[in-house]
């Protein structure tokens, strides 16, 4: 008789038969999944599960079904409250709706339970005035701005007046513009709800049969005063008054019992999502092609979005420049593309301007100091926001002298400015310069920072021969392509100029990128060559991955007192 085969979950196990081997066969088993990556999720917004609506001029209009519950508008702040849980709860959607000229009678100045008023004339000088609505506000201007009183207010006029080029379209199109006009959505608006009527006109008392009161129903007895719409859940779109749960018509209940004269009505309504409200992935993906990597992040400097589209997405820039543009406004005013990598001395960066305007010059706030940057000419990164705060909340100390050999228009600089003692920074861009000295002015901190103009091997050699500097006790080089090559600088730096006995081994961080699979020791190896010598301590700190399989690292250490009175093995410049 054959062995019998057992089954475990995610492997088949065979029975060891005598003097054969155990076999074990490994199957793994993928999950199922009830929809792909590319499919809509199963309830919430989404372009690919709302209706799309060809007569409206907006592309990316979608339709939801839903039911809402119209409710008197003084009972709706603790409704909403209490129904929480059943109510839509979507991203950027209100749960209340408010309806056009939905102001009830009593907002007409008329009650059910009296006959209307009349409205005062000259026979009766006595009688008190209406009260002031909406409605008779209308009528009095409509008796009082007749075509002659237009003569006394032209603006007027002019407002209530088509004008001729109007009036062409109107007429062109066989009176249909007023109605395609009414029926284009505002670019401001995000979503509009409208209530659904469908069949409601054929057989009147259907229309009620929907109320929730002492009787069943209160036909007419919402009418009272303002309404509000109260959106419920997606699931109760279809249901009607008896299908609801009973926690929600329990709270019906007992709102109705607390007043009589309140009445619930349960109604159809759709609501219509523009383009306003879908966010940048959503719409990207309904226009880029299948299989297209969609693009979700860039770096924003100040009002501009710096990004660096893939081979893939050059075809869309444009298109991709514009969905940006237009869900980041006003923040964002300009997008631009990276054209090529950083190869020159300034680390300047080649721009395309995609969409918006052309200005690269802009305000960037960071950590409450104010830096003006041109992207054109000089170098910024606001990733590495963090990274600088990390320096200067972390490691240095009041008593500090700071030396940024590459500080660019001052990030690091003037942020540590404001806790160390002194700073001393160079470039060798001088529109960076220029730019760093503006910002220095701009954010009062010109008396604490001393910057240079020159290349960073003779900056470091200035301030070491130098007497009458500080002694440095921070050193930052932030130049993650080169900065390892510049450490050689360092070598014999005490041999002249400040005494041995009188100055500070200096802290420094250097910063540089790895692909290495150990990062850390990888970039360990190439501080020792640079230096000529092995650094025994060495603290590192993985910035960021700037991309896959590069990191960028930052290593800290004190310079070595054999390195600095050792022979130079560099031609001083």
């Amino acid at each position: 008789m054959a062995p019998a085969l057992h089954l475990t979950p995610h492997r088949f196990l065979l029975p060891r038969r005598p003097g054969s081997a155990r076999l074990l066969l490994r199957v793994h088993l993928k999950p199922l999944s009830s929809s792909s990556p590319h499919s809509p999720p199963l309830d919430g917004p989404s372009l690919r599960r709302g209706r799309a609506l060809p007569d409206y001029p907006d592309p990316f209009a979608r339709a939801f079904d839903l039911a809402a519950l119209r409710v008197p508008a003084a009972s709706c702040a603790p409704l909403e409250r209490r129904l929480r849980g059943h109510l839509l709860n979507w991203p950027r959607v209100r749960n209340v709706a408010r309806l056009p000229n939905d102001q009830g009678l009593l907002g007409l100045g008329i009650s059910l339970l009296s006959p209307p008023p009349r409205h005062p004339t000259a026979e009766e000088p006595g009688s008190p005035a209406p009260p002031a609505t909406a409605v008779l506000r209308r009528e009095k201007l409509a008796r009082e701005f007749n075509a002659r009183g237009f003569l006394r207010f032209p603006n007027l006029a002019r407002l209530s007046r088509p004008s001729p080029a109007a009036r062409k379209r109107r007429e062109r199109k066989g009176g249909g513009g007023d109605e395609e006009a009414t029926r284009e959505p505002d670019r401001d608006k995000a979503y509009v709800v409208e209530v659904v009527r469908e069949g409601m006109e054929d057989d009147e008392d259907e229309w009620w049969k929907g109320l929730v009161g002492e009787e069943g129903f209160g036909r007419g007895a919402w009418r009272i005063g303002p309404t509000r719409l109260l959106m419920l859940d997606e699931s109760y779109a279809e249901r009607r008054v008896d299908e609801l749960p009973e926690a929600v018509k329990g709270v019906l209940n007992h709102e109705t019992q607390q007043d009589g004269l309140s009445a619930y009505e349960l109604i159809r309504c759709q609501l219509t999502l523009f383009y306003n409200y879908w966010p940048m992935n959503e719409v990207l993906e309904e226009l880029l092609p299948e299989g297209v990597i969609i693009p979700t992040g860039f770096e924003t400097v100040g009002h501009i979005a710096h990004l660096n589209l893939r081979d893939e997405h050059l075809p869309y820039k444009k298109l991709i420049a514009q969905v940006v543009l237009d869900k980041n406004k006003p923040k964002i005013q300009t997008v631009v593309n990276k054209i090529d990598a950083i190869q020159n001395d300034y680390r300047t960066m080649q721009l395309e301007v995609l969409a918006g305007n052309d200005s690269l010059r802009t305000m960037v706030i960071e950590s409450g100091l104010r830096f003006q940057v041109d992207l054109g000419t000089v170098y910024w990164n606001s990733r590495l926001a963090t990274e600088r705060q990390r320096l200067v909340n972390d490691i240095f100390r009041n008593s500090d002298i700071v030396c940024d050999m590459f500080s660019g228009v001052g990030p690091l600089a003037i942020s540590a400015a404001k806790k160390v003692k002194y700073v001393y920074a160079n470039d060798i861009n001088p529109t960076a310069v220029e730019y760093f000295k503006r910002n220095m002015v701009l954010n009062k901190l010109e008396r604490k920072i001393e910057v240079f103009n020159m290349d960073a091997r003779r900056f470091i050699s200035a301030i070491y021969s130098s007497q009458h500097v500080h002694p440095v006790t921070q050193i930052v080089m932030n130049l993650p392509n080169d900065a390892a090559e510049f450490l050689d600088v360092f070598r014999g730096i005490l041999r002249s100029g400040q005494s041995e006995l009188h100055c500070v081994m200096p802290m420094i961080h250097v910063y540089g990128f790895s692909k290495a699979e150990d990062p850390e020791h990888d970039f360990h190896g190439r501080i020792n060559v640079a230096l000529g010598e092995n650094v025994d301590i060495v603290e590192m700190h993985r910035v960021r991955l700037v991309a896959p399989g590069k990191w960028m690292i930052c290593a800290s250490f004190t310079l070595p007192f054999s390195i600095a009175i050792a022979e130079p093995n560099y031609i001083s410049c």
